[in-house]
């Protein structure tokens, strides 16, 4: 790879993991070829971490997310499975074949509406595949495409909730063809024939079919990279396929012993009490999920916008400056994906990188392998603010909001941290006070932003091991990212983010009030999970792990050593 970039191979497992990757995916998109803008950074974020050059059997260069997604049947939509960068399987057919050839077309999708829009582009910018995905051609420093607009109107085009039904309708970019694996044996639609289980989810990689279709893409992408650093797993906890992302992380820690695995634990918005079974479910899925996934995973961290990982319902997190609907999988997933992009700065970064094996080791000491994430998306910085002052306008507050359903951080005792701020323009970074006039407070009297950022993290968990990356790269949140900022301002490209992993004393009592939830399950009535291919003594091992894994939080409620 060009520089020698540390490669990392991500896999996407699950309908909600589908659509955090479709807008993680367009956002990485939409950054590539921008770093010419004079207020960011050329090359501080490395794409070939992320992506792989290849081409295509017409000779056409392509870049490809490293990538390997599972979803169930009938979650497509109008893309297809093999993707659209690579000839036609039944035109290969034809050309070898010189006898007589029968097709059969099969009625397609419609395409998305807001997919649909893209055919008005000029031939010269690009074009929508027959997969409905849009693809530039002419690429901004060999990389990345053009801004959202079409030939007949200059405003970008922002899908609405009712026409997004499944994450591909908002994927802007292509996938190479060994990206897509589907599980046909269930489905995405309907009351039957489900994923619905933990063991449900286990037992899918124990059949060979799906364990070599798996292997085998693996080694199609680990083979050709040069400095493999790791894996990042995007997994659905609700369902079943915390048990794929369980039994992938196993085989990834088997034959890839060494390298870093970081696992992403996603949970749609908020349920409701009356849905008894997919609550159960929910609750029983995430509590496997999270221990096995533990078990053979660098770093877990779960991601919700939920209040709450147990039967309690808990409003959904507020953020100040976004308006957002919780119930929508497209608005959560986007919240999700931005700050998704953020904590993983640190083992994106082009120079001094820090590899997923070595923020793992920094965060998960003493067992800790479970961490919490929080954000806070935009990064509030006034006209004519410093990054001083709107740091102390936080107060001693935590100043970002949870995404890990383990409560409020604030009153908790962070073990250690991992925080990214990104976005503020270099002008910005210290105070510009006037000669002779005396700093109020000791932010402002830092020379460098980096040095700002260091000592507030100091001053608000002294310590506490922290490390710290200043970026001047702003997340790029284009659409087809939905629009929750004001509706009285102008169409938003990018922001800054402020984000953070943290071991946190919160998830004590986060993963002990699972056990608790689970401890008070009749398994009776719940026999179609146990069927499933989980036994009683599971169960039991399993609240034995969680009540260990609990203790391992256990350093105390208060700041206070």
């Amino acid at each position: 790879m060009a520089g020698g970039a540390r490669e990392v191979l991500t896999l996407q497992l699950g309908h909600f993991a589908g659509f955090v990757g479709a807008h993680w995916w367009n956002q990485q998109d939409a950054a590539l070829g921008r770093a010419t803008d004079a207020k960011e950074s050329p090359g501080e974020l490395c794409p070939d971490v992320l992506y792989r050059t290849g081409r295509t059997l017409h000779g056409q260069d392509t870049y490809t997310p490293r990538l390997i997604l599972m979803d169930l049947k009938g979650s497509l939509s109008s893309l297809k499975e093999e993707g659209g960068l690579h000839r036609d399987k039944q035109l290969d057919a034809a050309i070898a074949w010189q006898g007589k050839l029968t097709t059969h077309k099969e009625e397609l999708c419609p395409k998305n509406p807001y997919l649909q829009g893209f055919e008005f582009f000029h031939p010269s910018q690009g074009v929508l595949s027959s997969d409905g995905v849009w693809r530039v051609k002419s690429i901004p420093n060999g990389k990345g495409s053009p801004p959202l607009t079409t030939a007949t109107t200059p405003k970008p085009l922002i899908p609405t909730e009712a026409s997004i039904r499944v994450w591909s309708d908002f994927l802007r970019v292509h996938l190479h063809p060994r990206s897509i694996c589907m599980i046909q044996k269930y489905n995405h639609d309907g009351e039957a024939g489900r994923l619905e289980a933990f063991g449900q989810g286990e037992s899918v990689l124990k059949e060979p079919k799906y364990q070599e279709e798996l292997e085998d893409r693996l080694h199609f992408y680990v083979e050709e990279c040069d400095y493999l650093q790791g894996f990042q797993i995007l997994c659905d906890l609700h369902d079943g396929f915390s048990g794929v992302g369980a039994k992938a992380a196993e085989l990834l820690q088997d034959e890839y012993s060494g390298r870093g695995i970081i696992t992403w634990g996603l949970l749609p918005g908020p349920y409701h009490r009356g849905e008894a079974q997919r609550n159960i479910y929910r609750l029983l899925n995430t509590a496997f999920g999270l221990v096995h996934l533990t078990a053979h995973s660098s770093l877990v961290c779960p991601l919700s916008l939920g209040g709450s990982l147990g039967l309690r319902p808990e409003p959904p997190v507020n953020f100040p400056y976004l308006h957002y609907d919780a119930t929508l999988p497209f608005h959560c997933s986007a919240i999700l994906a931005t700050a998704l992009d953020t904590v993983t700065v640190p083992y994106r970064l082009c120079s001094s990188p820090v590899s997923m094996v070595h923020l793992a080791d920094m965060l998960s000491f003493c067992g800790k392998k479970v961490v919490t994430a929080g954000a806070t998306i935009p990064f509030p910085l006034a006209p004519g603010q410093s990054l001083p002052d709107s740091l102390m306008q936080f107060g001693g507050a935590t100043p970002w909001t949870p995404l890990s359903a383990c409560g409020e951080p604030s009153g908790t005792r962070c073990f250690a941290q991992s925080v990214v701020l990104r976005g503020i323009d270099r002008a910005c970074h210290t105070s510009q006070l006037t000669p002779g006039t005396p700093p109020p407070s000791s932010l402002h009297a830092c020379t460098t932003g980096e040095e700002v950022l260091a000592q507030y993290l100091q001053q608000q968990q002294p310590r506490v091991m922290s490390s710290s990356h200043l970026l001047l790269t702003p997340c790029r949140v284009a659409p087809p990212y939905p629009h929750l900022f004001s509706s009285c301002s102008p169409q938003v490209e990018s922001i800054p983010v402020f984000g953070a992993l943290c071991s946190s004393s919160s998830l004590h009592q986060t993963l002990e009030a699972l056990a608790r939830d689970l401890t008070k399950l009749d398994l009776r009535r719940w026999a179609s999970f146990m069927d499933a291919g989980v036994e009683h003594d599971d169960v039991a091992e399993l609240l034995q792990e969680l009540q260990s894994l609990a203790q391992c939080y256990q350093g105390g409620d208060s700041l206070v050593d």
